[in-house]
């Protein structure tokens, strides 16, 4: 009986051994999953991120060449393609005669205005000195005007005088001419007598003489003041229009200036139209992969019509979209691997960057509105950039829009 209730016993132990050696396992188990887990954070919303160069024309034109195809490595400079050249050649051309144009015209200005303004300067000086010696002539004429009047005043003063004396003179010698017949006065005061009227008529004359050569000093003086005013009148006729000649200098330096800048404008219409011509040849401005090309050699295109597109493969990054209950521990600058699908879960290094200022929602085209209507919460996703470590990828094998599973290691 013991034997056998030992036999049965030995199984019920081996159960409970084993079924405990399970628990153990499983508990191990939990315990390293909860360890290898805890401190990280991994989302399947995430994928390879890069930069797309869409590339466009800046001038309209026939597409001559096309020089790339899709999926064709490039590099930076090098020709995608040419849009033909013959008119915009012919405006740089048309520039170009234009600025020579205007070059030639702002010269002859420029050369025929210091010979006007030195030759309006002198003859503004000299027109100024002349109108100076006018203005002294008439002075001087009307001080001999007022001095030829004076003398002709006591010339005609003098002349009655020499009237009234000789008057005098013709009287006295009546009266004795009247009594040298009585013999009433002597000889001697009857000769001295006739002497002295003799004397008072010459002396009359030369006054009369006198005042009539005054009075064409007058004459001629009143003349020379005519002619002095008219003198004047002249140089300063002269002297206005040797300043009108200023004004006219003052114009030419304003058709100068203006001459001057139009050969700016035709120098400036020429750098445009050297530049559209440039801009015929369209090169790839960085190195990259052709992609979306949608142009083809004839095609009539449009400035800013997109052509193609160059997607660099040597800078790409992972945008991973987190919940934002996992954000919590999340910092720039904490590793990270990243698994990508593409490549049988190949595992890249990498670290995070930094952290979106939004939420993804926040970017789209139509944002939720949370202040109408129902509302359900709803947990948000938060836009992460991790940066790959450099040297993983020589093969350029990671392209934009690949789905990746990162992990970021918070702990």
């Amino acid at each position: 009986m013991a034997a056998d209730e030992a036999t049965k016993t030995e199984p019920r132990r081996i159960r409970v051994r084993l079924i405990a050696g399970i628990v153990v396992v499983i508990l191990a188990g939990v315990g390293l999953w909860l360890w290898h887990t805890a401190g990280r954070e991994s989302t399947d919303d995430a994928q390879i991120d890069g930069h797309i160069t869409p590339i466009a024309a800046r001038v309209g034109g026939t597409v001559a060449v096309v020089d790339v195809h899709d999926n064709e490595q490039v590099h930076k400079g090098d020709r995608l393609l040419q849009i033909d050249q013959r008119d915009y050649q012919l405006a740089v051309e048309q520039a170009r005669a234009a600025l020579a144009d205007a070059e030639a015209n702002a010269q002859a200005l420029n050369v025929g205005v210091p010979i006007t303004s030195t030759t309006t300067q002198g003859d503004v000086s000299t027109a100024g000195a002349a109108v100076n010696a006018a203005r002294s002539a008439v002075t001087a004429a009307e001080h001999a005007v007022d001095a030829a009047k004076a003398r002709y005043a006591a010339a005609q003063a003098n002349e009655r005088a020499r009237l009234a004396d000789a008057t005098k003179a013709e009287k006295d010698l009546d009266r004795l001419s009247g009594l040298i017949k009585k013999d009433e006065i002597s000889q001697q005061h009857y000769d001295a007598a006739v002497a002295a009227a003799t004397a008072a008529r010459a002396g009359h004359d030369a006054a009369v003489s006198d005042a009539a050569a005054a009075r064409a000093a007058v004459t001629v003086s009143e003349s020379q003041l005519t002619q002095a005013k008219a003198g004047r009148v002249k140089a300063e006729a002269d002297y206005a229009s040797a300043k009108s000649g200023t004004q006219q200098v003052a114009v030419d330096q304003a058709r100068v200036k203006a001459a001057e800048a139009r050969v700016e404008q035709a120098k400036a219409a020429l750098a445009q139209a050297e530049l559209n011509l440039a801009y015929t040849t369209v090169v790839a401005p960085t190195d990259g992969v052709v992609s979306k090309k949608s142009v083809e050699p004839g095609q009539v295109i449009q400035a800013g019509q997109p052509l193609l597109a160059v997607v660099p493969l040597e800078d790409v990054w992972v945008t991973a979209n987190f919940k934002e209950t996992q954000l919590d521990h999340m910092r720039p600058g904490q590793r990270a691997t990243i698994s990508v699908d593409a490549l049988d879960g190949r595992t890249f290094e990498g670290h995070v960057d930094s952290i979106a200022a939004a939420t993804g929602a926040r970017f789209s085209l139509l944002p939720p509105e949370n202040a109408t209507g129902n509302y359900v919460k709803v947990v948000q996703r938060v836009p992460v950039k991790i940066v790959l470590e450099k040297g993983q990828d020589p093969q350029r094998l990671l392209r934009p829009g690949m789905s990746v599973e990162p992990t970021v290691y918070t702990k």
